[in-house]
C-alpha cells in the first residue's frame, strides 16, 4: 500500500514538474545575458544574473505603471460588472415558475453558434455606442459571455427550489432571495467565471489594438507586446546597417521572457485566491444538467 502511493505521489510530482519547469526556465532566460544565451543556450540555473531585459522593459516605467492601473482597472471593475450581470441574467432562466426561460436560454445559446463579424462589431461599438477610445470599451461591449451565462443558469438551477419558496412564504423580495440566498450558495461558480474574467481580462490586447489611439489607455499586454515590436525592429534595422552597433545591440530573447514573467506574474498571485472554489466550480453541469 506504501509503495502504490509513492509511485501516486511521484506521478503527481512529476506531472507538477512539467507545468513548474518552464516557469522557471521562463525567470532564468529573463535574467540571463544575451551574450550567455546565444554562446551556451537556455539554462534552468542562469551562471550569472543580468537585469537588462528588464531594464529595458522598464524604461518607460511611466508608461509600465500606467498599463498596469488601466489593466487593474479593468480586470476588477469589469469582472466584478460582468459576474453580477451574468448572474442576474441566469437567475430567471434557472427558476422553473418563469415560463420564459426556454425561449430566452435558446436565445442565448444561439449567439454561441453565429456572430456579428468584425466590421459591424466595429461600428457598433465605435459609432452608435461611442466608446471608441475609451476605457469602456474594455468592459461594456464584454459584460456578458453566453456561455458563462449557461453555466450560471445550470449551478442555480441545481439549487434547491424549497429555499426560494421557503424565503417567499416569510415575505422575501426577488432581491432579498438574490443577494441573501442565491448568491452565498453560489460561491463555487462565482469563483469559477470570476476566474475566467480575470485571466481573459487581464490578457486582453486585441480590443486595445481595434479600438485605442490614446497611449495613455493601452492595457499591459498591448504595451508589452509594442515593446517587444520595437526592440525586434531596432535589432533588424541595426543588422542592416555597414556599421558595428554591437555596444548598443537590445536584447530580443531574454527580453521576451522578461515580459512573459512581468505580464502573468500577478496572476500565480491571484489564483490562490480561487482555488478554495475553483475544483468544485468545474464540476458544474457535471451531473444535471
Amino acid at each position: 500500500m506504501k509503495i502504490h502511493r509513492f509511485f501516486i505521489h511521484l506521478l503527481f510530482i512529476a506531472f507538477s514538474a512539467v507545468f513548474i519547469i518552464p516557469f522557471l526556465y521562463a525567470i532564468s532566460i529573463s535574467l540571463t545575458s544575451e551574450s550567455v544565451i546565444h554562446e551556451h543556450g537556455y539554462k534552468l540555473i542562469p551562471p550569472s544574473l543580468d537585469f537588462t531585459a528588464y531594464l529595458t522593459v522598464f524604461k518607460n516605467t511611466e508608461e509600465i505603471i500606467r498599463a498596469y492601473g488601466v489593466t487593474v482597472f479593468t480586470t476588477v471593475v469589469g469582472t466584478f460588472l460582468s459576474v453580477l450581470v451574468m448572474a442576474l441574467c441566469a437567475y430567471p432562466l434557472s427558476r422553473p415558475d418563469f415560463k420564459w426561460r426556454y425561449p430566452l436560454t435558446f436565445f442565448i445559446f444561439f449567439t454561441m453558434l453565429f456572430g456579428g463579424g468584425l466590421i459591424p462589431t466595429y461600428i457598433l461599438i465605435t459609432q452608435y455606442y461611442g466608446l471608441g477610445n475609451s476605457i469602456w470599451v474594455y468592459i461594456l461591449p464584454s459584460l456578458a459571455n453566453a456561455f458563462h451565462i449557461i453555466i450560471f443558469r445550470t449551478f442555480f438551477a441545481g439549487l434547491p427550489f424549497s429555499l426560494i419558496e421557503s424565503a417567499k412564504l416569510d415575505g422575501a423580495s426577488e432581491w432579498k432571495i438574490f443577494l441573501k440566498i442565491i448568491l452565498p450558495l453560489s460561491k463555487p461558480a462565482i469563483a469559477t467565471i470570476g476566474l475566467f474574467g480575470v485571466l481573459g481580462r487581464w490578457n486582453e490586447w486585441m480590443t486595445a489594438l481595434i479600438y485605442i489611439r490614446d497611449e495613455s489607455l493601452y492595457t499591459l499586454q498591448f504595451l508589452l507586446q509594442r515593446i517587444l515590436m520595437e526592440v525586434e525592429y531596432v535589432n533588424n534595422i541595426a543588422d542592416q546597417l555597414p556599421v558595428d552597433f554591437g555596444s548598443m545591440d537590445v536584447p530580443t530573447e531574454t527580453v521576451r521572457f522578461a515580459l512573459a514573467i512581468i505580464a502573468a506574474g500577478p496572476m500565480l498571485f491571484v489564483f490562490p485566491l480561487f482555488q478554495k472554489y475553483f475544483a468544485e466550480g468545474l464540476t458544474i453541469g457535471g451531473v444535471k444538467g
